[in-house]
């Protein structure tokens, strides 16, 4: 047995709000105090100075898309364009500097470009003559790509979402999506996931939720990530509907997936007005995308609860989610609430829900998995939400702290590529959310971002996500001079160089705020990120 002990640092444990030290033995928490009963009680252990780092639980992100976010981090990374002009400039240099292979982008967003539109055909293919592109919006629910990619997806009509000049989106999208994926070889999809990986560890995540399925990534890219080898843990969710349990059991067994569920869509995104309305967008005569109905939606997830499979949807608009919540009520008068509860089933993003809804998620015990990046990004009155919905409408959205409070258990995390793989920005939105009334504590967030997102992957050990005595050690330790979440209060401490003395009841995390920087990640006491 090895045992290693972390002192002089703050460790956020509530065992012990005040602990300055912490004993790891074999990959466990095995005694959280003060450095002086620390050091005698271990008296051989291996000594790590914290020299006032900040110390808490590893995040979780229990909405990834992996390979998509390293080839946004290996390849073209179009958030960064500030204009049309600017994103047709940065494909430009980039097919110059890739002068072979298929050409996949990611983040446009022409809402805030000051020409207001997305690329056309004829742009992109003057920008990449003769290659394939692939250029994704940045809710990954639209895309506008080139002619030689049309051509190797025959066939698509605008029953399928295709209008010429516009960008591509349901079935047709789907369609080139996987051929423009397909044009990637092994080789190009493993750095992809290794970069995609390193980036979570650098930011104190030890795992992710890959939500993967059909009609996102494909069979190959899951098969290929579950085999990949990384001190980041994945749980994979598959997006596929079923119809028996027979058929859920099989379906996992085939994949080797975890759960059938994430990103199973109902419906698209807002901002490619594919998201499924009650009533028309503000901005086009339109309702969006329906998906999946409630007799499918009941269908699936009465097999999966039937084969004790966990499952979800992707839900975002409000026609949306009443057909989820139509087939939930179905489930459950079926099968009994206590059963139904059991699997943990979860909604993604759960962006139009309201109190009526709310209340039955909560007793139902469903978990909403969250991105508080797309308030952040896309809120306030101002924001695309606004312009989408009209500003009444777009004031619903993303009511999390109307979730917790009806019980609703949160789990935060990114989307990514959509938005940052950062927890603590995403924390930091939470408790900023741009709605006055819908913005949760940086505590609660914190937890959400953590304890929260490991039992959203199914795991209820009471212990896992903190740092008590017998919890696994699986933690990170933050460069936090300058700002940490307080163990004991919904708070932001500053500390000075001493890590012994701070300054309680500063406001909650402020939007200029400078945020924690990750110096190690550890996983099960494996070192997984070293700065």
């Amino acid at each position: 047995m090895s045992t290693q002990l972390l002192v002089g640092g703050r460790i956020y444990s509530s065992s012990n709000p005040d602990a300055t030290a912490m004993a790891v033995t074999d990959g466990t928490v095995v005694w959280v105090g003060l450095e002086r009963p620390g050091r005698a009680l271990h008296p051989d252990a291996e000594i790590i100075d914290l020299n006032g780092a900040f110390v808490a639980p590893a995040f979780v992100d229990p909405h990834v898309h992996v390979t998509a976010l390293g080839l946004k981090l290996t390849g073209l990374d179009l958030a960064q364009a500030r204009s049309l002009t600017e994103c047709l400039e940065l494909l430009r240099a980039y097919a110059a500097g890739q002068p072979d292979g298929a050409i996949l982008g990611d983040g446009w967003d022409e809402t805030t470009w000051p020409e207001g539109r997305p690329p056309t055909l004829a742009e992109i293919d003057a920008a990449a003559p003769g290659r394939i592109v692939y250029l994704a919006r940045v809710d990954a629910h639209s895309a506008v790509v080139s002619t030689p990619l049309l051509d190797a997806v025959p066939g698509i009509t605008a029953a399928h979402g295709f209008t010429r000049g516009e960008p591509l989106r349901a079935e047709a999208h789907h369609r080139a999506r996987a051929a423009g994926l397909g044009a990637l070889d092994f080789a190009q999809r493993e750095r992809a996931r290794r970069a995609a990986l390193d980036h979570a560890a650098a930011n104190g995540i030890a795992a992710v939720h890959e939500c993967a399925g059909p009609e996102i990534s494909g069979e190959t890219d899951i098969r290929e990530l579950l085999e990949f080898s990384h001190g980041v843990e994945v749980r994979a969710y598959w997006g596929q509907a079923v119809r028996t349990a027979d058929e859920a059991n099989a379906l996992v067994k085939e994949l080797g997936v975890h759960a059938l569920g994430g990103d199973l869509f109902v419906d698209g995104s807002i901002g490619s007005h594919t998201a499924w309305l009650r009533a028309p967008y503000a901005d086009r005569d339109t309702t969006g995308n329906s998906y999946l109905d409630a007799d499918a939606i009941a269908a699936h997830v009465l097999a999966c609860t039937e084969a004790g499979i966990q499952t979800g949807f992707h839900v975002i608009g409000d026609a949306a989610m009443d057909a989820v919540v139509t087939g939930f009520e179905r489930v459950v008068a079926q099968v009994g609430g206590p059963a139904f509860a059991a699997r943990g089933h979860r909604l993604e993003h759960a962006e139009m829900v309201d109190p009526a809804q709310i209340a039955k998620l909560a007793e139902w015990g469903v978990i909403a998995s969250v991105q508080p990046g797309f308030d952040a990004t896309w809120g306030g009155p101002d924001g695309m939400y606004a312009t989408r919905l009209g500003p009444d409408r777009a004031a619903t959205l993303n009511p999390f702290a109307a979730l917790a409070a009806a019980g609703v258990s949160l789990a935060i995390g990114s989307d990514a590529p959509v938005t940052a793989l950062n927890p603590w920005e995403a924390v930091r939105a939470a408790a900023n959310h741009r709605t006055p009334g819908h913005q949760i504590s940086p505590r609660a967030a914190f937890t959400a971002a953590t304890r929260g997102a490991w039992r959203a992957g199914g795991l209820r050990d009471g212990q896992i996500g903190t740092l008590v005595p017998g919890a696994p050690a699986t933690y990170a330790i933050w460069d936090a001079d300058d700002l940490v979440v307080a163990a004991a209060a919904d708070t932001v401490q500053r500390w000075s160089t001493d890590p012994r003395s701070r300054v309680p009841g500063l406001p909650p995390l402020t939007p200029d705020a400078t945020l924690p920087r990750c110096l190690r990640t550890v996983h099960r006491g494996a070192v997984i990120h070293e700065a």
